[in-house]
């Protein structure tokens, strides 16, 4: 699927290039689904030769001869042809005729009509210009770039791309290097004796650069502690950590003098700032506004809370629910109804009671007449 929608895609791709270089044979055809237009390139017709024949003649002019000398259609001498010129520009085998005719994959057929067409001239004066035309041009071009100035700079630039590190260790070789020689040539024609004297300093001072690392070393204990035990405790470096670690620290320190020489410096000789009288006032003027957006926040939570709270006992009242007796009702009607019942106990009540007040004040009446 995948592949089927590419090579649609590349179809339509073509297609319009096609139109856009003024392709005689796609001028007439008003194709719009990617479809037609992939079985237009990919689909053994004689449509689709011209359309090989104009882009090679387009490419070569010189292939127009051949093609006007043969007489009437003739469809395998001019495959032949389109062969033998795509073979020349290496873009097929020498007898591919399956890729000419259109009997080949779709994705062959197009990767080599792309090929053709990215290769096709823009514009009529680079088709029509010659080759000869074109070779001198092109060794003009060349004698113009090998004699400019600008060349050599290119070669050899006077800012130099590498890197921070790369480029200061190549400035100490060369440094190191033109020292060696100049002491080499000063060497030589220095007498035995200034010769001895110089070598005894130089052992001298290797001596004691060899007794000072050699106390150093003595000093760092994980230097020469057992690897198993320096594994077991977490105190103890290894020799390869702290080489990472100095190789580090010496990249950050030679980054941060380099930043510090280029932007800091000025910055750094500077007087401290005065502040004012009004920093106070500004200070209060944002803690008091600080207070007041946390005060308007709460209150828009407030309010955002008391909606959420109004919508929630307005969805309970307005929901319908099956209660004891099985009826569905809302909660304002049940609490209608608990009202309306309420009224009625009372009813009942108030005239038990005046039954009851009437009963027992005509009892205490008969015993009065007894």
């Amino acid at each position: 699927m995948a592949g089927s929608l590419k090579e649609r895609e590349l179809s339509v791709k073509i297609y319009k290039k096609l139109q856009a270089l003024g392709c005689p044979s796609v001028e007439g055809l008003f194709l719009r689904e990617a479809d037609g237009m992939k079985a237009l390139l990919c689909t053994p017709s004689m449509h689709r030769l011209d359309i090989l024949q104009w882009i090679c003649t387009s490419i070569c002019p010189p292939m127009k001869k051949r093609f006007s000398e043969l007489k009437g259609p003739q469809p395998d001498s001019q495959i032949k042809e389109l062969v033998q010129f795509c073979h020349e520009m290496l873009l097929c085998r020498q007898d591919d005729f399956d890729l000419i005719k259109g009997v080949s994959s779709p994705q062959r057929q197009l990767a080599l009509l792309e090929q053709l067409v990215d290769v096709l001239p823009r514009d009529e004066s680079e088709a029509g210009e010659p080759l000869s035309e074109q070779v001198c041009r092109n060794e003009a071009l060349l004698k113009e770039l090998f004699s400019s100035p600008h060349l050599q700079t290119m070669l050899h630039p006077t800012c130099n791309p590498w890197p921070v590190e790369i480029r200061e260790l190549l400035s100490r070789r060369e440094a190191a290097g033109q020292s060696s020689n100049t002491a080499s040539k000063k060497s030589h024609n220095l007498p035995s004796k200034q010769r001895e004297d110089s070598l005894k300093e130089v052992t001298e001072s290797l001596q004691k650069t060899n007794t000072a690392l050699e106390e150093i070393h003595k000093e760092c204990v994980f230097l020469h502690s057992d690897p198993q035990s320096s594994g077991r405790s977490s105190t103890h470096l290894s020799p390869p950590a702290l080489r990472l670690a100095i190789v580090d620290l010496s990249q950050l320190m030679t980054a941060f003098s380099q930043l510090y020489d280029s932007d800091f410096r000025e910055y750094c000789n500077r007087a401290a700032p005065q502040l004012r009288e009004s920093a106070e006032a500004f200070s209060t003027a944002h803690s008091l506004l600080a207070a007041c957006t946390k005060e308007l926040q709460a209150l828009n939570q407030l309010s955002v809370t008391s909606l959420a709270l109004t919508s929630t006992v307005e969805g309970q009242q307005q929901c319908r629910r099956f209660w004891s007796r099985g009826h569905m009702q809302s909660l304002p009607a049940k609490i209608e109804e608990l009202k309306r019942r309420y009224k009625d106990f009372l009813c009942i009540y108030q005239r038990s009671r005046e039954r009851m007040r009437e009963e027992s004040a005509g009892e205490k009446r008969d015993y009065r007449r007894e």
